[in-house]
């Protein structure tokens, strides 16, 4: 049975609701819920899901609703119940804190604030960062669907002002010691990043840590800021504080490959800054950056080592092998493809972060010749309908994209999505290998791997059940100083039956050997 329940002219924000409708999902007797406003993207979702009624029609954008398929009355009024407790959590937590309304009335209490983390609708969030520009206030904007002319415009104002206008869509940043938004714990130490990629910094940042050096700032651009059309404006910005920071040492950068005439400005600035500089253009070409005198990395995992080894004055070596030494890795991946059944060949990657994502298609690509993905490394690789049809032979699937995140946190927060995909993967009688990634720390969910290995293990059980081996491939992007801990997240993924590799590099060369040894 359907139910709706309305709440005329009640608010509440959007983040709030999207993790009440994950929580009354799960209970018992409810098979499909959303809590939301009565917004146009919450009234898609309504048909989307399935819960639409005839009384919906009156649901308004200031209205507050409860949506529910479930098997009876009674348990709809737990869902109800559910909310209302929910809702009274987050009341009187509100209550113990004040926020003030205005910019304008946080400098009055915080005179001294020189940097403003920005999460709002896209539409406001150009207004937004320039009133903070305004004032003097450096910006870490995490909102997207900020247009390019209005990216470009705030980015030279802030160059003009000499300040920092981090994104959009800037998701991880550390200034000075302090993690902002996606972040990790990591060591203080000489090594400086400027990054446009959220998962990037993270993945680089934390081998940093676990190789036992440290991070003295670690600045974002956006993902945009390299295009054409921006001219690296911010990667410039930054990478000018770093070379005049007497704690930094040695510089890394990370990114997609910039626009060509874009990628010769950035390295010839980083050549005249003369300080030692790691480059990863992940995918790029490394002669271009050895043509400046500087060091390219052939992974994330690699840049981190070799700025590691600048750090420690030492002389840096591509690194592209295992922590357990190749040939154990080929007798290990030897193992794993002997217990797999006739005709499971393929590999099915799942992540949330899509920088990584993007890292292991690049790295696996030459091996394939093609991998369908929502974010395709070839648009005539491009998986049509991601988020609910089916994967095609070898698939990489990117859940922070805007297909996966519509009306939904995004995955790294709630990883639910993932999870559910895991075990439908399964079904799939030739997949022989599904890659995952888990990212901790900061701004995540508060224990990402437990929902991951209940996932795995489901998955595993039903191959088994059909007469298959379902071999599980996963990396922990973060460190033990964070809050869910790398060790007992891997622990968890390691008793749900899942390998779990260093970094994402390593996973995405531990599947290449497995695929060889499938398809011979």
């Amino acid at each position: 049975m359907k139910k709706l329940e309305v709440r005329k002219n009640a608010y509440y924000d959007s983040v709030t609701l999207m993790t009440i409708s994950k929580e009354v999902k799960k209970l018992d007797g409810v098979r499909e819920a959303l809590v939301g406003m009565g917004t146009d993207l919450n009234r898609d979702l309504v048909v989307s899901t399935g819960l639409k009624t005839d009384e919906f029609d009156a649901v308004t954008s200031n209205d507050f609703f409860i949506a529910a398929e479930c098997e009876s009355e009674e348990v709809f009024d737990a869902v109800v119940k559910k909310v209302d407790e929910l809702l009274t959590k987050k009341s009187e937590k509100s209550k113990s804190d004040y926020f003030p309304p205005t910019l304008d009335g946080a400098l009055r209490i915080e005179p001294d604030i020189n940097v403003a983390i920005i999460s709002v609708p896209g539409r406001f969030a150009a207004g937004v960062a320039q009133d903070c520009l305004n004032h003097g206030v450096n910006v870490m904007l995490f909102s997207d669907n900020v247009t390019l002319e209005e990216e470009k415009a705030l980015k030279e104002y802030a160059v003009s002002k000499e300040l920092l206008m981090m994104g959009p869509d800037c998701g991880t940043a550390m200034i000075n010691g302090v993690p902002l938004a996606f972040a990790n714990v990591i060591r203080h130490g000489d090594i400086g990043m400027v990054s446009a990629s959220g998962t990037g910094s993270q993945e680089v940042s934390t081998i940093i840590d676990q190789l036992g050096c440290g991070i003295s700032q670690m600045l974002g651009t956006g993902g945009r800021d390299l295009k054409k059309d921006i001219g690296g404006l911010m990667m410039k910005q930054c990478l000018d504080a770093l070379i005049h920071d007497d704690e930094t040492k040695i510089i890394t950068l990370v990114s997609k490959p910039p626009a060509a005439e874009v990628a010769a400005e950035i390295l010839k600035q980083a050549a005249e800054g003369g300080k030692p500089t790691v480059v990863c253009f992940i995918g790029g070409d490394p002669k271009l950056i050895e043509q400046y005198g500087l060091i390219p990395a052939v992974s994330l995992e690699d840049a981190a080592h070799k700025a590691v080894a600048l750090s420690r004055g030492q002389t840096p070596v591509v690194f592209d092998s295992f922590d357990m030494g190749r040939e154990n890795a080929e007798k290990f991946a030897k193992q794993e493809t002997d217990k797999m059944a006739p005709g499971q060949k393929y590999v099915r990657g799942l992540y949330t972060g899509g920088t990584i994502c993007d890292e292991a298609m690049k790295l696996m690509i030459g091996d394939l010749g093609h991998i369908y993905s929502n974010i395709p490394l070839s648009p005539e690789d491009r998986l049509e309908n991601a988020r609910k049809g089916p994967s095609k032979q070898d698939t990489f699937l990117d859940f922070g994209d805007d297909e996966f995140t519509v009306g939904r946190p995004h995955p790294m927060i709630d990883p639910s999505l993932r999870a559910e995909r895991v075990v439908d993967e399964a079904k799939d009688p030739e997949v022989a290998i599904i890659q995952v990634d888990c990212v901790i720390g900061y701004g995540s969910h508060p224990d990402p791997a437990a929902d991951l290995s209940d996932s795995i293990r489901q998955a595993r059980e039903l191959a088994q059940a059909e007469g298959r081996y379902l071999s599980v491939v996963a990396t922990i992007c973060g460190t033990d100083a964070d809050p869910q801990g790398k060790a007992a997240s891997r622990k968890k993924l390691e008793d749900a039956g899942a390998i779990v590799l260093p970094s994402n590099a390593q996973a995405t060369r531990f599947t290449q050997l497995m695929l060889k040894n499938l398809r011979g």
